[in-house]
């Protein structure tokens, strides 16, 4: 089989461990007496409540000897009285089975009136105790697949992406996640939230599977013979790449078997593009396009349209401009689109279509939570997910779906393994996530979400990990509770950044914050420039500190259009922040066309 160097480009570069089969691992009620000293009065219906919400309802427990503890009328004549002396609507509702009394407060209490209620009660040698009505929700059960234990990525504290408290909120119902990539072999820890998907490998040395697009995106295997991919290039049997990619993202969970999934709830559709040494642009293209609802010539209209695409796969270059048509299209239908990084330890302008605008560019972390050894870096990635690094153990890796056949599907199993592949489904079904808590975000609104969200890198990174660490929790709450970005002040003011000169600086006035920045102040930054390596850029703190965003470096792409992540907790929030570009070589000029501070 002849092989160009572009195929060739196009080769996935996943690291695989272990293909071997995981084995499957093996009331009481305190009563208070009467003598009991006497509660300070207020904060226990307040503090007990839910936090920044006051009570609405009251629990009022009388001392047996009380006409109040056995009468309801008793209990009424007793909550009219409180009214009374208080002014706010309190009604007796009905008798709890322990004998205590359940009150309401009418509608829209306000700290102070329920403090003022309580107060009543509290003074009252008849009340015994006086607490909240309080309002439970149910709580994100530990799922029972046989192997979620070792899913360290999805909960583990110093490094994992907090998933668990983030499915008491939603489990990504109702999203389609399309995974372009090797295709999906059957497995029955994922059978469950597969929809229809399509075959787009057009050319049959690549498929392999004896013809070209059909709507079977069924993955025969991607083996190869040594020097069959290229002079040089190993053998390699079969990655089922794919197959891993959508377990992260959806395995079917609470099922007792294997592992859980970020968005269990979302549906995967499989669509092929990888096949032996890879998978062409041409293919690729027609994919996102297919996926989020776009027309293709001689394809049949997606049924399953998808709102998140994951793209674990890469290849040298610049983004062309076909592939950045073809993920325009997509996120202006409403199609998020998540990319990996890539594999090689380098920056990612040098890699596409992660670095192509308008996708969610996503480096890889270990389990210490630093950048693991091979993620590409750069002012380019948007975010960092846990990827594995497996040098030290294999389970250190992100254990997932696949199947033990070396080149045709065998049984099915299930393997760890390491790479921004394994990191961008974490941010895929982050998004899906976020997607089914509010099906109206848009995909700048979701990319915005996840970044303005993150936390600080519990471990190291050199060259540019994004925003942080995502945080899967922290940014569905807040989506659901309608402040996903935050407080953001800009400047759109455009500043000429002069050819090897001084450096210039843009103000922006904060105003009406309290106490001091966060801890993960997040910096917009968008500048046209020839050359972005000769940019230096910095803030400046209202108190004149600086925080270098950006150094210097042999970055001969165009541009610096990203968000960085400051710990400012140091810093009064409120002032005039400045950011400081300069230009530290000859024969490039540009132009600071705006920045913007979320708090």
């Amino acid at each position: 089989m002849r092989t160009s160097p572009e195929l060739r480009r196009k080769l996935i570069s996943v690291a695989v461990v272990s293909a071997a089969l995981l084995t499957a691992a093996p009331a009481s009620v305190a009563v208070a007496q009467e003598s009991a000293p006497r509660p300070a009065a207020v904060p226990a219906a307040l503090t007990e409540a839910a936090p920044g919400a006051p009570a609405e309802r009251l629990i009022v427990g009388y001392r047996s000897g009380a006409a109040e503890a056995k009468s309801n009328k008793a209990a009424a004549a007793d909550a009219e009285t409180k009214a009374e002396k208080t002014g706010e609507d309190v009604d007796f509702q009905r008798r709890l089975g322990t004998g205590a009394a359940l009150v309401e407060l009418g509608s829209n209490p306000t700290r102070t009136s329920v403090a003022d209620v309580v107060a009543q009660y509290e003074a009252d040698p008849q009340v015994a105790y006086v607490v909240p009505d309080r309002l439970n929700k149910p709580t994100a059960v530990t799922p029972n697949d046989t192997d979620y234990s070792k899913q360290w990525d999805l909960f583990e504290s110093t490094a994992g992406m907090n998933v668990p408290a983030a499915w008491d909120t939603t489990t990504g119902s109702g999203v389609t996640v399309a995974v372009i990539d090797t295709g999906y072999v059957t497995h029955s820890d994922l059978a469950a939230n597969i929809v229809g998907g399509y075959d787009f490998i057009s050319d049959t040395a690549v498929s392999v599977d004896g013809n070209g697009r059909d709507s079977n995106p069924a993955d025969p295997g991607d083996w190869y013979n040594a020097d069959e991919c290229g002079q040089g290039i190993p053998a390699s049997g079969s990655s089922w790449h794919g197959t891993h990619v959508a377990g992260t993202i959806a395995a079917a969970t609470h099922n007792g078997k294997g592992v859980a999934g970020i968005a269990y709830g979302a549906k995967i559709s499989p669509v092929r593009v990888l096949g032996k040494c890879g998978g062409y642009d041409s293919d690729i293209i027609d994919a996102i396009t297919w996926a989020s609802g776009g027309t293709v010539s001689g394809v049949p209209a997606n049924t399953n349209v998808a709102k998140v695409i994951n793209m674990s796969l890469g290849g040298g270059g610049a983004c062309s401009t076909a592939t950045q048509s073809a993920i325009t299209g997509a996120v202006n239908r409403g199609t998020s689109v998540v990319v990996a990084a890539g594999n090689e330890n380098q920056n990612v302008s040098n890699s596409s279509p992660a670095n192509c605008n308008n996708v969610i560019s996503v480096a890889a972390t270990n389990r210490a939570g630093s950048r693991a050894s091979y993620s590409n870096y750069g002012s380019l990635v948007d975010i960092s997910a846990p990827g594995g690094e497996t040098r030290t153990s294999t389970a250190n890796g992100i254990l997932s779906t696949l199947n033990s056949g070396t080149k045709t599907p065998s049984s099915e199993n299930y393997a760890y393994y390491q790479g921004t592949s394994m990191a961008t489904p974490h941010v895929a079904g982050l998004a899906a996530l976020l997607k089914s808590a509010d099906s109206a975000l848009t995909p700048a609104q979701i990319e915005s979400a996840i970044k303005a969200n993150a936390r600080a890198l519990p471990g190291t990174c050199s060259g540019g990990c994004g925003a942080g660490l995502a945080d899967a929790a922290k940014t569905v709450q807040a989506v659901k509770g309608g402040t996903s970005t935050g407080t953001t002040f800009s400047s759109t003011t455009a500043v000429a950044v002069p050819d090897n000169g001084a450096a210039i600086e843009s103000p922006i006035s904060v105003t009406g914050r309290s106490g001091n920045a966060p801890s993960a102040l997040q910096v917009g930054v968008d500048i046209t420039h020839t050359y972005r390596g000769d940019l230096v850029i910095d803030l400046v703190a209202p108190d004149g500190s600086t925080y270098r965003l950006k150094s210097a470096a042999s970055d001969s792409a165009d541009n610096v259009n990203t968000t960085y992540t400051v710990n400012a907790s140091s810093e009064t929030a409120n002032g005039t922040w400045k950011l400081r570009v300069q230009d530290t070589a000859a024969q490039d000029t540009g132009t600071l066309n705006s920045w913007k501070l979320t708090f």
